[in-house]
């Protein structure tokens, strides 16, 4: 069996999903790898065949989505000709990571898919979503990178297709200990917005992780990094708590690790929502912004218990579960054509 394993590159957790399940895969079928979106290879360099343009989120340094960016850069012709190009006729299974070129090209040449991310989750009405649902959200969820079948992420296992979180092994190596900061890691809020916010809180040091710093620097009780994984880890490991977005992997991984954990939302983010949504069931902290909200964090640090996850996702029953999936759709797809071609012989 050959695979093409399609991966969204806008965030790290699509990526960082697939380098726990690639080397796996790799044990028992031929693997391709398309990465399209915003991010590098990051480490799946000897998987990646095909690197496309594809579709990526911009953000504003005050925590949303930029839809004005996000409208520039999309190129609908160069990704119409990206899915015709791709040739799928050596690829017996197409998994899309929320990845659209691959899915649709598996959907217009009638290759086998299986969607296999955080968003696949939503294909379940049982999924938690906020209050004020969006129709067009909705949609998008339902049709940006369409499959066959479905294997999904989340916190919860809300229905039987989805799946407790895979925990990336650094991870899962690190030994939790509980020091006297907050590790901070709001990708969408500029750095210098974090520090007039946070720095009235005296009473912890901060560990601000900002894409929009290149050196480290230090501030009284803040200190402001890069992001990068191994001064990440570190803060994250020995940390109090943790803020962040109401991104999938990092909540899990906080709560993986015993932490305390407040989230802000990605403003006009509707998977987010969804995401504080499911966090509030659990007895999670969810506000809307900063601005503000110096009480209810101060509340959070000293009331807030720790919610913890105590089931994740095994990549070898996942890897177990693409190929079953892959050979049954595999098989039913042959003998539909072997039925087809019977039928066509009969007539006269």
């Amino acid at each position: 069996m050959k695979i093409l394993y399609g991966i969204q590159g806008t965030g790290h957790g699509h990526v960082s999903r697939a380098k726990e399940l690639l080397p796996q895969l790799a044990k028992y079928v031929s693997v391709d790898v398309l990465l399209s979106g915003g991010n590098s290879a990051m480490g799946i360099e000897d998987f990646v065949a095909y690197i496309k343009h594809g579709v990526s989120l911009s953000y504003d340094d005050e925590g949303g989505i930029s839809f004005i960016d996000t409208l520039l850069k999309l190129r609908p012709i160069s990704f119409i000709k990206d899915v015709n190009r791709i040739s799928l006729q050596h690829y017996d299974l197409v998994v899309s990571d929320y990845e659209p070129i691959s899915a649709w090209a598996a959907k217009l040449k009638n290759i086998p898919c299986i969607a296999l991310s955080h968003q696949a989750s939503f294909l379940s009405p049982n999924t938690p979503r906020p209050k004020q649902q969006s129709r067009i959200a909705e949609v998008i969820l339902q049709h940006f990178a369409p499959a066959d079948r479905a294997i999904g992420f989340h916190f919860q296992q809300y229905d039987r297709f989805i799946e407790p979180p895979i925990i990336r092994s650094p991870i899962r190596k690190l030994k939790a200990t509980n020091e006297d900061h907050i590790t901070v890691y709001l990708s969408a809020y500029h750095h210098g917005a974090l520090k007039k916010f946070l720095g009235p809180i005296t009473e912890v040091d901060w560990h601000i992780f900002s894409p929009y710093c290149r050196t480290p620097v230090q501030h009284d009780h803040i200190r402001v990094y890069p992001v990068s994984n191994e001064p990440f880890l570190d803060s994250l490991a020995s940390c109090q708590g943790v803020i962040c977005n109401a991104g999938f992997e990092t909540c899990a991984e906080a709560m993986y690790l015993g932490k305390k954990l407040l989230t802000i939302p990605i403003l006009r983010q509707y998977e987010q929502e969804c995401n504080a949504a499911a966090l509030k069931q659990m007895g999670i902290s969810v506000v809307n912004n900063l601005e503000e909200n110096c009480d209810n964090i101060r509340y959070w640090l000293e009331e807030q218990k720790i919610t913890e996850i105590k089931k994740i996702a095994d990549p070898h029953e996942v890897v177990r579960n693409i190929l079953e999936i892959g050979i049954n759709e595999r098989k039913a797809q042959v003998q539909s054509t072997e039925s087809s071609d019977r039928r066509v012989s009969l007539d006269p």
